[in-house]
Order: C-alpha cells, then structure tokens, then sequence
C-alpha cells in the first residue's frame, strides 16, 4: 500500500542514515520501525507496575514490594534493597 507521510525534517534524516547503513529501502525501515512501535505496551495491564507510585493523600512515594517477605521478617533498608535490586532483573 502507498501512503504520504509528513514527517519532521530530522526524523526523516535519521531513518535515511539508518536505512543506508544496513544498506536497506527506506521502506523496509520505515515499516520495520512502524512495527516495533505497534507491538510495544500500549495499555496498563501490558506495562509491567512501577516500583513506586505517589501517594495521593501524603505526597510521599510508597515503594511497592512484589515479594512478601517470611513472616515474621521485617523489612530492613537492606531487606528493601535488594527486593529493589531483584525487581529489576
């Protein structure tokens, strides 16, 4: 299908250069580009939940923890830490 697309000069360099350095059409670029921002998350349930969210009342960032820690555990600053640093794995 052909189409007509206005887009801003810079943007239009760039995916020029990207296309001529792996030696491709612009239009296969163009279309791989499309693609890849199709199939990104486009809704809540597709994003994965932040680690912190505000909270409405205080202000203040609540850190949200996917792991339940043992009963009984407390959650220390090093607890808090590395459950963060796991999360981002």
């Amino acid at each position: 299908m052909k189409t007509a697309l206005d887009l801003p000069d810079e943007l239009a360099r760039e995916i020029k250069v990207r296309a001529a350095m792996q030696g491709r059409k612009l239009k296969d670029v163009i279309a791989e580009l499309l693609r890849l921002g199709l199939d990104a998350p486009t809704t809540e349930v597709d994003r994965p939940s932040p680690l912190a969210v505000v909270d409405p009342i205080s202000g203040l960032p609540t850190i949200i923890c996917r792991i339940i820690p043992p009963s009984g555990g407390s959650l220390t600053p090093e607890r808090v830490a590395a459950i963060l640093l796991e999360q981002e794995v």
